[in-house]
C-alpha cells in the first residue's frame, strides 16, 4: 500500500510538473537574443541600378565572429542601412540562412568586381534553410526586406564599396 501511494504521488508530481518544464524550454526555432547589437560604425556604400544609385550605410562584418553574429537579433532595419559581409577572398561555395535573424532581408550577393551575382528577395526570419549565392562571391550586401525591389536591383547591378575596387 505504502509503494502504491508513493507511485500515485510520484506520478502527480510529474504530471503537475511537466507543463512547468516544457515552459521552461526554448522552442528549436526560438532566437537567443538579447538586445541589438551593433558591430562597427557605419560606412558609406552606393547601389547602382537601372533606377539610378542608392546610398546606404553600412555595418562591414570583416571578422568570423562579426560573420557569425551577422543581422541576427536585430528587432528593425532602417530603409537606408545594411550589413556588409566581407569575406576577404573570393568564395565559390557561400550560402546564407537566417538563424535567429528576426527580420525579413534581401540577401544580395557580390562577385569580387563588385558586380552583384543574385538576390535572395525577403528572406523568411528564423528559416534555417541554406540560400546559395549560385557562384563565386567576395561579399554580401544584406537590407532591409523588400528594399532591392524598391530600388530596382537586380543580378548584373553594381555595388560601389572599397574592396570590390582594392581587390584584382
Amino acid at each position: 500500500m505504502r509503494s502504491t501511494r508513493f507511485r500515485l504521488l510520484l506520478a502527480a508530481l510529474v504530471l503537475l510538473t511537466a507543463p512547468l518544464a516544457l515552459s521552461a524550454a526554448p522552442a528549436a526555432s526560438a532566437p537567443t537574443c538579447i538586445g541589438n547589437p551593433e558591430l562597427k560604425p557605419l560606412r558609406p556604400l552606393t547601389v547602382r541600378t537601372a533606377k539610378g544609385e542608392f546610398r546606404f550605410l553600412v555595418e562591414v562584418a570583416d571578422s568570423d565572429r562579426e560573420r557569425e553574429l551577422g543581422m541576427m537579433c536585430r528587432r528593425s532595419l532602417a530603409p537606408d542601412r545594411g550589413m556588409l559581409f566581407d569575406f576577404g577572398r573570393e568564395r565559390p561555395d557561400a550560402a546564407f540562412w537566417m538563424r535567429n535573424t528576426l527580420i525579413p532581408l534581401d540577401i544580395i550577393y557580390i562577385r569580387r568586381d563588385g558586380v552583384v551575382r543574385s538576390i535572395i528577395r525577403n528572406a523568411r526570419p528564423l528559416d534555417e534553410t541554406p540560400r546559395p549565392a549560385g557562384g563565386p562571391i567576395l561579399g554580401v550586401l544584406e537590407l532591409a526586406g523588400g528594399r532591392a525591389a524598391q530600388i530596382g536591383l537586380q543580378p548584373g547591378d553594381r555595388i560601389d564599396f572599397p574592396i570590390f575596387r582594392s581587390r584584382p
